[in-house]
């Protein structure tokens, strides 16, 4: 099976258009692909972040973009797997990301600074991208990610390579660990870790502020400083 994802970077005029190619197991009828498509992606991730993903349904979003519920259908089985879908974008675009600030970078400590960095910061909506909201997504995955994988569907998607690009941008962070300290025996696992840690910490801090230390504010610099001296210092005290 080819990979679900690959990055086409086009040079236009002086801005850097990412465009991302998703699994086509997550959806009947590339969404991409037509001006319907790209009005269900937008809307969804609007209200989703406006009404939570409970209470977000394909009626709901078709009197938004006023067409009908079988259209949506048409495009995507159920809501979950467009969850899925809108999931896998933010980790494909955030492994970009990390790899185009990086690229330039040589030490793996500076490297993992800058995956805290894009875990935790609140991203500013990237207008090369007319139909996602990245700021709304990055709310959405803080505090809705999870349920994309907790289903009773984990096994069944992940042999169809849905998580691909969450365990790819895991890996990524793994690897940097790794080429830090060789002898430490769980890079994956501590990778897995800072970033679920990073998606709880910032939804505690704005919803049940007294489970952090950090209070109620929007400052994430607190957060990123607590995980750099968690990930640093369990990295460079093994043995």
């Amino acid at each position: 099976m080819k990979s679900c994802i690959t990055f086409v970077k086009i040079l236009k005029k002086v801005d850097l258009y990412v465009k991302i190619r998703m699994n086509d197991k997550l959806f009947l009828r590339n969404p991409e692909e037509t001006e319907l498509g790209r009005r269900i992606i937008q809307h969804g991730i609007e209200l989703i972040h406006q009404l939570g993903f409970e209470a977000f349904t394909f009626k709901k979003l078709a009197i938004e973009i006023n067409t009908t519920e079988a259209g949506i259908y048409r495009y995507f089985e159920n809501k979950h797997l467009l969850l899925v879908y809108l999931v896998d974008w933010y980790w494909s675009w955030q492994e970009y990301r990390l790899h185009f600030q990086t690229n330039n970078i040589i030490s793996a400590e500076q490297k993992l600074k800058m995956a805290i960095a894009l875990l935790c910061e609140s991203t500013v909506d990237d207008v090369s991208t007319t139909h996602i909201n990245e700021a709304l997504l990055f709310d959405i995955v803080m505090s809705e990610g999870s349920k994309s994988y907790h289903t009773s569907h984990v096994v069944e998607y992940n042999e169809l390579k849905l998580y691909k690009p969450y365990k790819d941008f895991c890996s990524r962070i793994a690897e940097l660990i790794a080429e830090l300290n060789p002898a430490y025996d769980y890079p994956h696992s501590l990778a897995s870790t800072v970033i679920e840690m990073a998606h709880s910490l910032i939804y505690f801090m704005k919803n049940l502020p007294s489970m952090t230390d950090f209070g109620s504010s929007d400052d994430k610099s607190k957060v990123i400083i607590f995980l750099e001296d968690m990930l640093f210092a369990t990295i460079k005290n093994a043995k």
